[in-house]
């Protein structure tokens, strides 16, 4: 068994793989020896535009957590993912936090295969690219989606996450 097999197996992977499969979409997960800790490292790896990375980002908002799968291209702004969740606080989440919530770690979090549902967002800034790639419950795994598909499968809300 090869190192990549070893991650295509790992629990988290297998989780998000059938959530997806669940969803209705073809779980096409791609696995990389190193991990890629930034979108920029993750669009270089893949040969596409930063912007086409879908960061998974776990927030604490009014202590339940938030998804934001926002485009890497930019930064997402607390006071603007407040506004849209309608919530008094949100700031960045714990690593406790997201892994009790998501069942998976910083860096490997993906849009689904989590333990429950978790409300997202969705930046609407990826909608401009034909592909975008998200996490797939490994810090070395993604899988190729459309902004649509994870509108979809996450039952997100699409917004502009920026200021």
């Amino acid at each position: 068994m090869t190192s990549n097999d070893k991650i295509l197996s790992h629990p988290g992977v297998e989780r998000v793989r059938a959530a997806l499969a669940a969803a209705g979409a073809t779980p096409e997960i791609v696995a990389f020896e190193d991990s890629t800790p930034t979108a920029a490292a993750a669009a270089e790896r893949l040969g596409c535009e930063v912007g086409a990375i879908a960061n998974s980002l776990i927030f604490d908002c009014d202590g339940a957590p938030l998804l934001v799968l926002t485009s890497g291209a930019h930064r997402a702004d607390v006071a603007a993912l407040a506004r849209a969740a309608g919530a008094t606080t949100v700031g960045r989440a714990t690593p406790d936090f997201v892994r009790t919530h998501t069942g998976q770690a910083i860096g490997g979090v993906a849009p689904v295969g989590h333990p429950a549902p978790v409300r997202t967002l969705v930046d609407v800034w990826l909608a401009k690219y034909d592909r975008v790639w998200a996490a797939a419950g490994h810090p070395h795994t993604v899988f190729p989606t459309t902004f649509d598909e994870l509108v979809r499968v996450t039952g997100g809300a699409p917004v502009d996450v920026t200021a």
